[in-house]
Parts: C-alpha cells; sequence; structure tokens
C-alpha cells in the first residue's frame, strides 16, 4: 500500500483527471499515476467515502463504475487540476533563485533542488499548467545587480546607486549601506540604511540603473531597523490617491512594476487593479503612455484629468503639417 505522503497528492489530483477522461478504464489511469488497479481502486473508494458531518458517502464526490471504466458524476468543487499557474511558478522561481543565491542561506542546495523540480514539472506540463523558464521576470540587468549586491554584503561593503522612483518619477543617485536583500512578491529588493535620507530604505533592483561598490566598509547605525514587511512593501500614506484601472495584456506589466492590488481577471486578459499615487500628473503621463492600453474606472477627476491632456496635446498639433498631426 503507497505511503500517506504519496497518497494524498494522488487523491487529490485523481478527480480533475478523471473528469477530464470520463470513461477511462481503470487500468489506463492506474498506469498514468503509477499504481497498481488495485490501489487505484482502494484510492477511488477512499474518495467515495470523504465526507463531512450530516452528509453519507457519494454527498460530496460521487463515482460512477462500469466495468473497467469510471466516471465521476459530483466533483463537489474539486475539479481543478494540482498545477501552478504561470505566474505561481515564475513568482515561485524568482524568489527560489535569489534565494539560492543570498549569503548565509542555510541549505542552497536544498534551494537549488527545489528550483530543479519546478524546472522539471514545467517541463512535463501541458500547456494549459505551468509556463516558466524563459519568461522569469527578472532581467539579465537586474540579476548582475543582485549578484553585486550580495557581494557588496558578504564582504560588508557601502554602495553608491544610481536609482529610479516610480512614484516621483525622478532619478537620484544615493550612498547606501546594505542591511539585507529581500524578495517580496517575486520581486527583488535591496534594504540598506540610505545616507541621503538618514533612514532605512528598500531598493527594487530592478529600477537600480547603476551601482557602484566602494572600498569604504559599510556602517549602518546601531538604531537602524529591518522593514516591517508582513503586510507587503507599500504602506499607504495620507497623501496617496487611489485610481482603479483596466489594464489590456500589453499594459498588465504595470501591475507588476508599480504598487497595485489586482482586483478582477477579465475577459480578452485584461486585468481590473487598484493603484495608490501621490502626483497626479505623474498618474496622467503613465495612462497617456500607456497608448489606450489602459483605462481609468476612478476617479472621475483623474479620467478628466486624462481627456483635458490628451485634448490640449491635438489641439497642440493644429498648426503642424497633416504628416505630423496624424
Amino acid at each position: 500500500m503507497s505511503g500517506s505522503t504519496e497518497r494524498m497528492p494522488r487523491l487529490l489530483a485523481l478527480v480533475p483527471y478523471l473528469l477530464a477522461r470520463p470513461g477511462i478504464r481503470i487500468d489506463e489511469a492506474a498506469q498514468d499515476f503509477d499504481v497498481s488497479p488495485k490501489q487505484l481502486r482502494k484510492d477511488l473508494e477512499l474518495l467515495w467515502m470523504c465526507g463531512l458531518p450530516g452528509y453519507g458517502p457519494g454527498d460530496l464526490i460521487d463515482l460512477s463504475f462500469e466495468g473497467d471504466t469510471i466516471v465521476v458524476t459530483h466533483d463537489a468543487g474539486m475539479n481543478r487540476p494540482l498545477r501552478l499557474t504561470g505566474g505561481e511558478a515564475t513568482a515561485m522561481l524568482v524568489a527560489l533563485r535569489a534565494l539560492a543565491e543570498t549569503p548565509g542561506v542555510v541549505d542552497a542546495d536544498a534551494v537549488r533542488r527545489a528550483i530543479a523540480k519546478i524546472e522539471a514539472a514545467a517541463g512535463q506540463a501541458q500547456p494549459a499548467g505551468v509556463v516558466v523558464g524563459g519568461g522569469v521576470r527578472e532581467g539579465k540587468k537586474t540579476a548582475r545587480t543582485r549578484e553585486q549586491v550580495a557581494g557588496a554584503l558578504q564582504e560588508g561593503r557601502a554602495l553608491r546607486i544610481r536609482y529610479y522612483t516610480a512614484s516621483s518619477d525622478q532619478i537620484t543617485e544615493r550612498t547606501v549601506d546594505p542591511m539585507r536583500l529581500l524578495i517580496v512578491q517575486a520581486v527583488g529588493y535591496l534594504e540598506a540604511w540610505c545616507r541621503r535620507a538618514e533612514d532605512v530604505r528598500l531598493f527594487r533592483l530592478d529600477r537600480i540603473d547603476e551601482l557602484t561598490v566602494l572600498a569604504e566598509p559599510a556602517t549602518p547605525p546601531a538604531h537602524a531597523r529591518p522593514t516591517d514587511i508582513s503586510d507587503g512593501v507599500f504602506t499607504p500614506r495620507p497623501d496617496q490617491r487611489e485610481a482603479e484601472l483596466v489594464l489590456d495584456p500589453d499594459a498588465r506589466w504595470v501591475a507588476e512594476y508599480y504598487p497595485c492590488e489586482e482586483l478582477d481577471e477579465l475577459e480578452g486578459g485584461r486585468l481590473r487593479v487598484r493603484m495608490r499615487y501621490a502626483d497626479e500628473s505623474w498618474m496622467v503621463r503613465l495612462v497617456l503612455g500607456l497608448g489606450g492600453d489602459a483605462q481609468v474606472e476612478s476617479p472621475v477627476t483623474l479620467a478628466e484629468a486624462i481627456r483635458q491632456r490628451a485634448a490640449d496635446a491635438v489641439a497642440r498639433t493644429r498648426h503642424l503639417p497633416s504628416t505630423y498631426a496624424h
């Protein structure tokens, strides 16, 4: 009899598997799950007996046997395959890869083995399953930045960075004392004491344009404390407003790059998000720059500001030759 650690995932996978293959022969299903037909029958009998107080066998999951074939007649909601979505797999791989190269990891080999297993599962998945590999969100430049930051942390060196702040649309140069590397929702961050702000700051690795490892040691002050990220990286501020946007597929990157809360998946691959912003003019420029791939649902004042800015831009082109105006 198979062990419980092997049996539980099999039981959870059986119902969606059988729903996709109504009338499959028991011996064929047993072969796919790498168990004997006798073991598979025992699994099916156990599934049929699963229920809650007040329910009898078959009230939650009901099966129909006809000779050597099996059909699920009631799935009790267990109709989704146990597989990672592309986004889930990507997020997990990004986090694991960064963790594997972070100084101080207790068992980096275990992390690398987990990465290998996820990548292997991706290679065996059907088109609707895991899609990972080249689509990992961390680009080559960000990977090099992470390696440099990890090296500076290991050697205890300060850094000079050229950093883009999305909320204010500004690029600044700062000298920082690295404290740790973080992975939050599949995004890499450097937590460091910023000498310019005289406080602890989180810097997204993919927004560091340039980085120089300095010869001087990193010396964050004794009162510098790690950031509490239990509720996420972004903490709403009183001066921030919220906008609800609908992003077309080509603009979904906005939800990954800026502080957004995903609200709904819509038809056609569109995504409704809630986004925080402090500067309305910056938000207007962002939406206009998306070229019609984003629609503002609220607030009305933001939508009106965008329409007015677009109308002003069109008006300024009226004196140009038609070749340029259109």
